[in-house]
């Protein structure tokens, strides 16, 4: 009877192993069943085990006990962000009142000095072209060569000056003694106007050096003169890479400071005469015009011929917001436009002023300066009926500029189009070559500063949107461009060294795994490269009246003369009228000189502090990412607060809530509230999600376009730790003999890189601890006072500005070469006292672990720490100990004591105490479990795998400090160790269970793994699996976690992402053919093809005795060329192959895709344990292959141990909502959404757009026409006889 039932047994066991599947599965046999205990009792003794260890490591207790005497304060936060607002203000007030004098200085200056003549021997700092005296420059200058002609005129070379590196303006050499001079590639530096204002603003000096020694934090000081050049403090050496595009007056501090906000419409004729050269000159002037405007300004592109067409058709029939992705937007669709047919002025000009003028009833848009910018070749008329019906009639509000495109010009298109800008209070321009286009168009900004300098009192204080240390923000297309033309070379090389292997479906599949890894990546890591920052600006006047003024005059097609223009008499002198605009005046703030001032310990772990501007973007926020792949993200300027700010809801993307918009407005308007929202967030390079209750409050920085916001979180954001009012550092210092707080900070011991202890602004240091320790040995000293904060010299109160004739140049040079006292050095008092305060009641942390092991009363603990110390190290390997204040001090130790350890040490891979991820994490969890450890382990990406063998796991715990009712967290305290020892340990507990005949997870049919609170695997009998999403090795069962509530799917948003587009190589315009165009592009065919058959016949001739001929062979490509004549790719380890190739080499596999970074949104679901009745949703049994896991939580840890049959296969087509980002796709591209779906903003204070004295002012325009007065008729006529004889 029992044979028979061992054969029945038998027999079904082997009928299940050969069909077992999840729809058809019917029994489950006992002897392969883990049991739920099992795994519950392995869950409770591997987290007891780790609990235990982790305590002896890291001695919590004692970690709890040092901070006993600390107190525990409420935290006001209506108080704490007044207080940071009231800091940054101050701060704020140093910079304006620095540019003020710069102002003053200039106008005095220029209005002194800028006729006197400038000597022929004048000697500059040329930024570009001066050198280090100390370098030897015979191994990198090529000499000049030399040129033969004969009016040839020699300037004098640039002055060279030493220069030295200087960790405050971000370790440049640079020459603090005096300033520099940039002049742009476009502009001539001895041009008569050029050189005049680069000789006159030497005395500027003084005024840079003099606020330089005032305020210490200040960092580049400015001039950008009208006419193109840039003199800056202190001097440097310009390196430009590769080409200088930098031109001053195409910057925000620039643009926004020469005029107000302004509304543009610009009509291009599209006509049939705007081909070839002049079709191109008109983009480059679309292009330059919209170079000049900012996030204040709107703008709308037209094209006209027979109808009017916006460029862009989303943005039909409205302004759009001048962002860095709006003129992108802009600008790449110049190139699509056709030109044809007969341009339709009179239904162009119409739909630009009715635009204008919708916006100007509504107050929309810039709601101040409006202008038409009209680009053509000819008109045939004035369209002076327009004018009177749109313009005139109410007092001229939008101004006209426009440009003559052409080399070869008809008298009647000068005189209309001339009068069309100066009978609208515009511009009017010639142009006739690409050169030129640059310079002619930045005319238009001194018109529009017309009235801002005939007012001459007020001068508008500009603060700017952040921006990047870089020259241009084309640059970043540009590197990108870049980086996939030595990608495009590295293929062509590849497949040169190795054909076969190049088309080997697996080279094809890692090389496509490799682009879509770059294209995906979300690690914002790297920008180091780039400083962000804002400037603080102001216009600076030319206080003359009148000056003499010479123009062009156009006598026919041919021939232009040059006439002084006379209407103001003034002492004895006819002179005409101006209002000119010398330039604009600033200074640099980096943002790391504001984030210091928010006092980011006063927020606390997982607070943090951000500012808005008045258009709703982002000027400082942790989560701006404004960096990929170190290049910068074509829209990083323009990240609104919405977009980083995510409320905890389950909209559609970009489907704001009302509450968050309500929200943003009141931000915006710079009221000041506070309000809570749910709110989501992410962590751990965008794998790790957070959600929680936050508190916000706000309050407006005033005299700024900026908003100040602070965030703290819900529960342990609501109290902090305080040292001891007793404690004060220097009273202690000098009652205490002997005692220094130089001996709490030994070895192994890092602070924050980025807070602000103290600063001293004459000594440089090699790191942040050094400086502190230098601090700490001042304040023990006798006499040592706290500084107290800096407040501006002058102006702090608005006093006026100093008028040209309240005193001589004298005496204003001498008031200004008495600067106010300069302070040595910058403390935080109160992070300074919380700093010591942790360093005297942590100094044990020293001691060796093993001295701490007779005091424990666990017997697992003691055992642990008696074990001799090469046991120790048999069983748990080298094991790091660390702590990390609130006050942003990290101490560490290894233990056993290792002498040479070759590894970067914990508090340098780690310096940044509450902003690290393992502390936030820990903070977090001690509101589920007060007992928990946090453990984590590198994740593993298709980006970035990870090496198991050399992972380690870093478990962290959050020590809370509290009085009865009220806690904070005062600290963390953690370890990390090699990962195998943790699945060593792991697999100890899961192969053992109470009865010796049971099934563990040695068994081959269960796979075994912990996974952490977001879903990563952290252990796993397959070590390939560790650092892995869990879902992507078992989607079945990470799904049915999320059916049964265990994990909670959240969806986040990235709307700052980059997707990659598909790069057009040709333009899709068509050209005019004429007669002529279709007998060059047969010329030039012709002349292709017989170079190619030459070429062909020659190298085959030349090759025939080294190469047998062969009929499969082919001549090579242009783009091979191009990459086999390339010295710096060729390899001389490599075999050339010989220079004619297979046809198929050329093949698509070896040529890119080319494509534009663009702005987009992905989307991503994260996954988050969900705490809520755990047990009840995890405390159910395995049913067959329907639900064939068990699932517990690991005791004192984060861990979820996750056992599940593996013979029950994967379940296939499982739809988990995916980790990895993908594209959200609308039915309108981004701007457009944008577009459609505007936010609120609100529009600067400052407007000056009119004065009753421009009508006086004449100049309107390059180049005149012959007025009806006998002796300019007389004069021209003389001139052209001249020429001709």
């Amino acid at each position: 009877m029992c044979n028979r039932v061992g054969i029945v047994l038998s027999l079904l066991l082997f009928l299940s192993l050969e069909s077992r599947d999840c729809s058809a599965s019917s029994q489950y046999d006992a002897v392969n069943k883990i049991s739920l205990n099992t795994v519950q009792g392995w869950a409770v003794k591997l987290g007891t085990e780790l609990y235990h260890f982790g305590e002896f490591i890291t001695r919590k207790k004692e970690v709890q006990d040092s901070f006993k005497s600390a107190q525990i304060e409420s935290r006001d936060g209506e108080k704490l962000v007044q207080s940071m607002a009231d800091d940054i203000r101050g701060m704020m007030e140093l910079k304006i009142s620095a540019v003020k004098r710069i102002v003053e200085a200039a106008e005095n200056m220029a209005f002194d000095k800028q006729n006197e003549p400038v000597p022929e021997d004048y000697q500059f700092y040329n930024s570009k072209e001066m050198e280090d005296l100390y370098e030897d420059l015979s191994m990198t200058t090529t000499p000049e060569p030399e040129f033969n002609m004969e009016n040839w005129i020699i300037r004098p070379p640039s002055k060279n000056a030493h220069l030295l590196q200087n960790p405050h303006f971000s370790n440049i050499p640079v020459n603090i003694n005096f300033s520099s001079v940039h002049v742009p590639t476009n502009v001539y530096a001895w041009a008569t106007e050029v050189i005049k204002g680069i000789h006159w603003s030497e005395g500027l000096d003084t005024h840079f050096m003099n606020n330089y020694q005032s305020d210490p934090t200040l960092s580049w000081q400015y001039f950008g003169s009208s006419t193109g050049f840039m003199r800056h403090y202190p001097a440097m050496k310009w390196r430009a890479d590769p080409v200088d595009i930098y031109d001053c007056r195409t910057r925000a501090w620039y643009m926004e400071a020469a005029a107000s906000p302004k509304d543009v419409v610009i009509l291009v004729d599209r006509s049939g005469s705007m081909t070839g050269q002049r079709r191109d000159i008109a983009k480059h002037v679309v292009t330059n015009i919209l170079d000049t405007l900012g996030n204040n300004d709107f703008v709308s592109v037209m094209t006209f011929a027979d109808t009017v067409e916006e460029i862009v058709p989303c943005f039909e029939d409205s302004l759009v917001q001048a962002t860095l992705a709006n003129l992108r937007e802009l600008k790449l669709a110049l190139d699509n436009f056709e030109t044809n047919e007969i341009a339709n002025f009179s239904a162009a000009l119409t739909r630009a002023f009715e635009l204008l003028e919708i916006y100007r009833n509504n107050s929309g848009g810039a709601n101040c300066n409006q202008a038409i910018m009209l680009v053509t070749d000819g008109v045939p008329y004035n369209y002076k009926e327009l004018y009177e019906r749109y313009n005139w009639k109410y007092d001229t509000p939008v101004r006209v500029f426009t440009y003559l495109i052409g080399r070869e010009v008809k008298v009647a298109d000068v005189r209309e189009v001339k009068w069309m800008a100066c009978a609208n209070r515009g511009y009017y321009v010639h142009l006739s070559t690409l050169a030129e286009v640059r310079e002619r168009v930045l005319e238009h900004v001194n018109v529009l500063a017309r009235p801002l300098v005939l007012q001459r009192e007020k001068h508008p204080v500009v603060w700017t949107p952040v921006y990047a240390n870089v020259t241009d923000p084309k640059v970043a297309d540009y590197l990108w461009e870049q980086r996939e033309r030595a990608e495009q070379k590295e293929r062509f090389m590849s497949q040169r060294r190795d054909k076969v292997l190049f088309n080997s479906e697996k080279e094809q599949n890692r090389r496509w795994k490799i682009t879509q890894m770059k294209q995906g990546q979300y690690s914002e890591l790297g920008n180091s490269r780039y400083q962000l920052m804002t400037s603080v600006s102001m216009p600076v006047y030319d206080l003359r009246h009148n000056e003499n003024i010479t123009e062009n005059v156009l006598i026919n097609e041919a021939y232009w003369v040059s006439v002084t223009k006379e209407s103001v008499e003034e002492n004895g002198q006819r002179e005409m009228r101006i209002a000119r605009l010398l330039g604009v005046a600033g200074t640099d703030v980096p943002l790391s000189e504001i984030q210091a001032l928010m006092t980011p310990y006063k927020v606390g772990v997982n607070g943090y502090a951000f500012m808005v501007t008045n258009n709703g973007y982002i000027l400082i926020h942790p989560d701006l990412r404004p960096v990929f792949q170190q290049i910068l993200k074509p829209s990083y300027n323009s990240v609104d607060m919405i977009e980083v700010e995510l409320f905890d809801d389950d909209r559609s993307p970009r489907n704001f809530s009302k509450e968050l918009t309500a929200l943003r407005k009141e931000i915006i308007d710079q009221k000041t509230g506070n309000k809570a929202m749910n709110v989501k967030y992410h962590m751990d390079d965008m794998k790790r999600v957070g959600r929680g209750k936050k508190h916000y409050y706000w309050t407006g920085i005033s005299d700024s376009p900026f908003t100040l916001v602070v965030t703290i979180p819900e529960n342990y954001g609501r109290h902090r730790i305080t040292p001891p009012p007793t404690d004060d550092i220097h009273r202690l210092s000098l009652t205490s003999k002997n005692i220094s707080a130089l001996q709490y900070l030994s070895d192994n011991w890092s602070v924050h890189p980025d807070w602000l202890y103290c600063r001293h602004y004459e000594r440089t240091f090699s790191t942040p601890e050094e400086e502190l320790l230098y601090f700490l040995e001042r304040v023990a000293k006798p006499g040592w006072r706290w500084p107290a904060k800096p407040r501006p010299p002058e102006h702090h109160k608005n006093k006026g500005h100093e008028r040209h004739n309240e005193g001589t140049l004298e005496a204003r040079e001498r008031k200004s070469s008495n600067p106010p006292p300069r302070n040595e050095y910058y403390c935080d008092h109160g992070l300074m006292q919380a700093l010591v305060y942790d360093a005297r009641n942590t100094a044990w942390f020293n001691k060796s672990i093993s001295e701490s092991a007779s005091d424990e009363k666990a017997p697992l603990t003691k055992v642990i720490g008696l074990l001799p110390r090469a046991e120790f190290i048999q069983r748990f390997g080298y094991i790091v100990a660390f702590l990390a204040t609130h006050s942003g001090l990290t101490r560490w130790q290894m233990h056993p004591p290792k002498e040479h350890n070759d590894k970067p040490q914990f508090g340098k891979q780690w310096p940044r105490a509450i902003d690290e991820v393992w502390y936030r994490r820990a903070v977090e969890q001690h509101g589920v479990d007060p007992l928990s450890y946090v453990y984590s382990v590198d994740m593993s990406t298709d980006r970035s795998p990870l090496n198991v063998s050399a992972a380690v796991v870093t478990a962290a715990h959050a020590v809370f400090h509290g009085d009865g009712h009220r806690k904070a967290p005062a600290a963390v305290v953690g370890f990390q160790f090699k990962h195998e020892r943790l699945s060593e340990w792991f697999e100890n507990i899961t192969s053992s269970c109470e009865h010796n005949k049971c099934v563990t997870c040695m068994n081959n049919n269960w796979e075994c793994y912990l996974v952490d609170n977001n879903g990563w695997v952290i252990v796993s009998k397959e070590t390939k699996h560790t650092g892995q999403f869990f879902g992507k090795i078992r989607p079945d069962i990470m799904m049915k976690l999320v059916e049964d509530e265990v994990f909670k799917t959240v969806h986040i948003v990235d709307y700052q992402a980059v997707c990659f587009r598909e790069k057009k190589t040709t333009n899709p315009a068509t050209m005019l053919l004429t007669p002529l165009e279709n007998l060059r592009l047969i010329m030039v065919w012709i002349l292709s093809t017989t170079m190619w058959f030459y070429n062909s016949i020659t190298v085959g001739l030349s090759q025939a005795s080294s190469y047998p001929f062969d009929y499969e062979y082919v001549t090579p490509t242009v783009a091979y060329q191009n990459y086999e004549n390339d010295d710096e790719t060729d390899d001389p380890n490599v075999s050339k192959p010989p220079p004619r190739i297979l046809e198929r080499d050329f093949e698509k596999l070896v040529l890119i895709n080319r494509t534009r970074p663009t702005p987009c949104d992905r989307e991503m679901y994260l996954y988050q344990l969900d705490y809520k009745n755990l047990d009840e949703k995890l405390n159910k049994p395995a049913k067959e292959c329907e639900r064939p896991f068990y699932a517990q939580v690991v005791n004192y840890t984060n861990m979820l141990l996750v056992v599940v049959d593996a013979l029950c296969s994967v379940k296939e087509g499982v739809m988990l909502p995916s980790i990895d980002a993908t594209e959200v796709q609308y039915n309108e591209s981004l701007p457009c959404l944008k577009h459609m779906h505007p936010l609120y903003r609100k529009q600067p204070t400052s407007c000056i757009r009119n004065h009753t004295e421009e009508s006086n002012v004449q100049m309107c325009g390059r180049g005149c026409l012959i007025q009806q007065s006998i002796i300019l008729i007389i004069s021209c006529l003389i001139l052209v006889l001249n020429l001709f004889t």
